[in-house]
């Protein structure tokens, strides 16, 4: 087989992501090569849930695929739509990592020692009403941008936050784990569908590819997601 045209969104989590599964090709003997593809998610900083939500990083990746300009795209599972895409398929659901949401509080509080007022970044609606529910009176913000960013904004200045909740997984990939304070229990914050796991989508008639990215397939996380 030729090179491999693997489509990946540009960020650092994602780059990370796909050089996973790149390793893992190139390890069972295949050449592979980041393509990388700027999607509507990237360049629009309105928030995920104005845009419609799930998807939003998704499209453009799709949309390469189907035009020949990629063979396969790695995706954050929980950002793929649930119907399928014609023509595509979801070829391989490497294992996943850790589910779970998790708290990256100043001063290294866990998320019952904020305190009533406590301000907490996140962009989701998911981890805003679990929290609010939990009646803890805490505050909330709307906050985008990559993981840097957004841990950079918790600290005690004026205009800081009190704390941010990210995904475990991404913590994990990208090596930023010491920034978190708390890792928060399903009973605490259930979890996006399918958290922590990726998706590696091809074109559904593409049977090279289809059986290049089969031995990646985790039987396991397949079923539970």
């Amino acid at each position: 087989m030729t090179s491999l045209r693997l489509g990946t969104r540009r960020s650092t989590l994602a780059m990370t992501q796909s050089g996973h599964v790149a390793d893992a090709l190139r390890a069972a003997g295949h050449e592979v090569e980041l393509v990388e593809i700027v999607t509507e998610g990237d360049t629009n900083r309105a928030s995920l849930a104005s845009m419609g939500g799930t998807g939003v990083f998704a499209t453009a990746l799709r949309e390469a695929l189907l035009a020949g300009e990629i063979d396969l795209a790695v995706h954050s599972l929980k950002d793929l739509p649930t119907a399928p895409a014609p023509g595509l398929a979801i070829a391989a659901i490497p294992a996943r990592v850790d589910p779970r949401d998790a708290l990256c509080a100043r001063d290294g509080l866990t998320l019952g020692e904020l305190g009533e007022g406590a301000v907490v970044g996140t962009g989701s609606p998911r981890r805003r009403a679990q929290l609010a529910a939990l009646g803890l009176g805490l505050q909330f913000r709307d906050i985008r941008g990559n993981l840097g960013t957004r841990l950079s904004m918790v600290g005690p200045g004026e205009d800081q936050l009190d704390a941010v909740v990210l995904a475990s997984a991404g913590l994990t990939r990208a090596g930023l784990l010491e920034h978190v304070t708390e890792h928060l229990e399903p009973i605490q914050m259930l979890p996006a569908p399918g958290q922590g796991a990726l998706a590696v989508e091809c074109r559904e008639d593409d049977e090279e590819v289809l059986a290049a990215l089969r031995p990646i397939d985790h039987a396991d996380t397949r079923a539970a997601v």
